[in-house]
Order: C-alpha cells, then sequence, then structure tokens
C-alpha cells in the first residue's frame, strides 16, 4: 500500500509543482493586444507562447518518465529504494542464464530482477517477496557478537 500511496503522492507534487509552473507562465506572458479586444485562444495563433507550451509539455513529460523511473527501482511493500544491484548471467549464455541485474530491499522485502538482454520483446522485470525474514540466517550464524564479548 505505500508503494502505490508514494506514487500517487509524487504524482500530485508533480503536478501541483507544473500547475503551479503553468500559472507562472500564463500570468508573465505578454499576450498581445488585439487579444483584449477578441479573446481567443493564444495556442496556433501566437509563435513565441507556441513554442513556450511545447517546450512546456516537454517537461510535463520530463517529469512523469521520472517519476515513473524512480517509482520502478522502489520495494513494492515499504517504497524504499532498492539497493546493491548484482549483476548475474551472461551475453555469451543467453539461453541458459541470460544477463539481469538483480536489486534487493535492504529490510528484507523482496528482490527485483530486471533482465538487460530483450530478445522476445520488453520483459517485466520480476519482483519476488520474501515470505521469511532474510536477515534472520546471518544473526543466527554460530560465534556471533553479542554486547557482553
Amino acid at each position: 500500500m505505500k508503494y502505490w500511496g508514494f506514487l500517487a503522492a509524487k504524482l500530485a507534487v508533480g503536478s501541483g509543482v507544473l500547475f503551479g509552473i503553468w500559472l507562472g507562465l500564463y500570468s508573465w506572458y505578454p499576450f498581445p493586444g488585439y487579444y483584449a479586444s477578441r479573446p481567443q485562444d493564444a495556442f496556433l495563433h501566437d509563435l513565441p507562447w507556441t513554442t513556450l507550451m511545447f517546450v512546456f509539455n516537454l517537461l510535463c513529460n520530463a517529469v512523469l518518465v521520472f517519476i515513473i523511473l524512480d517509482q520502478r527501482y522502489r520495494c513494492r511493500s515499504c517504497g524504499r529504494r532498492l539497493r546493491m544491484p548484482i549483476r548475474s548471467g551472461s551475453h555469451a549464455y543467453v539461453i541458459f542464464r541470460p544477463p539481469r541485474t538483480d536489486y534487493i530491499c535492504i529490510y528484507g522485502h523482496g528482490t527485483l530482477k530486471v533482465p538487460e538482454l530483450q530478445i522476445t520483446g520488453r520483459e517485466k522485470p520480476d519482483w519476488k517477496k520474501n515470505n521469511d525474514n532474510m536477515w534472520k540466517e546471518l544473526f543466527s550464524l554460530p560465534g556471533k557478537r553479542t554486547d557482553d564479548d
């Protein structure tokens, strides 16, 4: 739930910032005097305004792409960034061990396997949730130091 809530919050903040930029552009741009007598949309009738709106559209698309890319590499349980990328596989052994990158949640919630070679089309990253705490094994090793040592 945190994963989708965090995405919704990022989209809301991004939309608010972009709407503020749009209002600032609209109040800043000096429209020609003949628009006051005959009100119409300046888009496609005023070249600088049209160019400014195209650049603003590119900015909106860039913000959306960055939000989606950031969200793709987040834990599906807690919403934190995934860490510790590990490359596995090889380009030489494409059939048996295709190359991929594995990311893990540092709190042990799961692993994201991202394929690096897309032969049969776009492959989705595979999120595998850990049922048990993956760090429990490290703390149960013999010879573990305690605070009394």
